[in-house]
Order: structure tokens, then C-alpha cells, then sequence
């Protein structure tokens, strides 16, 4: 768990974006990025005995993304993140991975791929239509529905080239993004029980992240 003074670091944060602010009160963040790095240490180990792909020597300080945001090409100027982001990386070469993000009132866990390649895309849905029964079954499985829901933000208007538009997996070859989350609210984050529940959640997406890896054969 994380302490509440790391999350409302965030949340003044937020209201007060700016690089004075930043400066003044940059020993709360130093403070509050070494509580999510202690916590992060002890969410490694979890996700390694899960997912064997995952690397149990995994550096905390490697998942961590920078707080600083990259303004060059945005019309947000606001110069700092107003969240955690913690990517537990499976290859440094993409893939399906895992993702943790800290916000205030926004936390939530998600693992999958998000925006693929084309050759990939091409690659998942082609598994999607071969294994349908596979696919269904695991998005159906009360350990994954039960705490999981697919993203649909990413999707075709119309059915994918080389597709039926009444083919039964229609909805999922129409995605653009396989990504499943699963919401943390700020009262979890703050409980001894939330790595128990991320465990959890790490058991009940990994055949996600497997079919999708396999899919890609990674």
C-alpha cells in the first residue's frame, strides 16, 4: 500500500501545476515517489510468480515513469503529471504488459495491449478468429469478469478489412486497443489487502496477456 500523504501530493499538485509550486515542495514528491518505489518492490514478486515472462529482478526504479511531462507537442502545458504511472514491462521491445496508475479518485490496474502495430493487430485478430472459443472463455471466466472489463474506447466504426461484419467475434476484431482494466479506489490504495487484491487481479489477467503474447508469438 501507499501512504495517503503520497496521494494528496498528487492532488495539490494538481491544483497547483507549475514549476514554483514544484520547487518549493519538491521534497514531498522525492518523499512520495520513494513510498510508491517501496511499494512497487513488493508488487515485483507478486506479478514474477504469476507471470513467468516477468523478470523477478526487475529494477522498481525502472517501472516508475518520470512525473515530468513532455509539453513540445501537446496544447496541456501543464509541466508535471498529475499521477503515478508504474509500467511493469514484460520486453523492452513492447508486447502485451501490465500498467498501474496512481490518481486521486482515477486509480485503476490494467494490463494488455494498447495500440498495436499494424502487423500486430493484424496478428491478434487473426488469433481472435482462430481461437474464438479460447478467447471467450477466458474473458468470460468469473476470476477475469468479475474484476476486469475490456476498454472499447479504440475501435473500428466498421468491421476490419477481410472481416464479416455479422462475424460472431465482430466486437472484439472491431478493437483497436486489447487492454482490460480494473478500477482502485483511493480507500484500497491505503488498505494492507491491496497487495492481495492486485495479486489477484495479476492471476486473473495473466491468460489474457498469455493469449495476446501468444498471438504474437513473444
Amino acid at each position: 500500500m501507499i501512504k495517503p500523504e503520497s496521494l494528496n501530493f498528487l492532488e495539490e499538485l494538481a491544483a497547483n501545476n507549475n514549476r514554483e509550486w514544484f520547487a518549493i515542495h519538491k521534497p514531498r514528491y522525492e518523499a512520495a515517489k520513494e513510498d510508491v518505489l517501496n511499494w512497487v518492490e513488493e508488487l515485483v514478486p507478486l506479478l514474477a510468480a504469476t507471470d513467468p515472462a516477468f523478470p523477478l529482478e526487475t529494477n522498481p526504479k525502472k517501472c516508475l515513469m518520470r512525473i515530468y511531462r513532455d509539453v513540445r507537442f501537446s496544447k496541456n502545458k501543464d509541466p508535471y503529471k498529475n499521477n503515478y504511472g508504474i509500467s511493469f514491462a514484460v520486453k523492452q521491445n513492447g508486447g502485451p504488459d501490465y500498467y498501474l496508475h496512481i490518481q486521486p479518485g482515477k486509480s485503476f490496474f490494467a494490463a494488455g495491449s494498447w495500440m498495436p502495430q499494424a502487423p500486430d493487430l493484424k496478428l491478434i485478430r487473426e488469433e481472435i478468429d482462430y481461437s474464438a472459443d479460447e478467447f471467450q472463455e477466458i474473458v468470460n471466466e468469473k476470476q477475469f469478469s468479475s474484476q476486469f472489463e475490456l476498454s472499447y474506447s479504440d475501435t473500428l466504426k466498421k468491421a476490419p478489412k477481410g472481416y464479416d461484419p455479422e462475424h460472431p467475434m465482430i466486437d472484439y476484431l472491431r478493437l483497436k486497443s486489447f487492454i482490460a482494466s480494473f478500477p482502485i479506489s483511493d480507500t484500497d490504495l491505503f488498505r494492507p489487502e491491496i497487495n492481495n487484491q492486485l495479486k489477484k487481479a495479476f492471476q486473473g489477467v495473466y491468460p489474457f496477456v498469455s493469449f495476446l503474447r501468444k498471438a504474437l508469438d513473444q
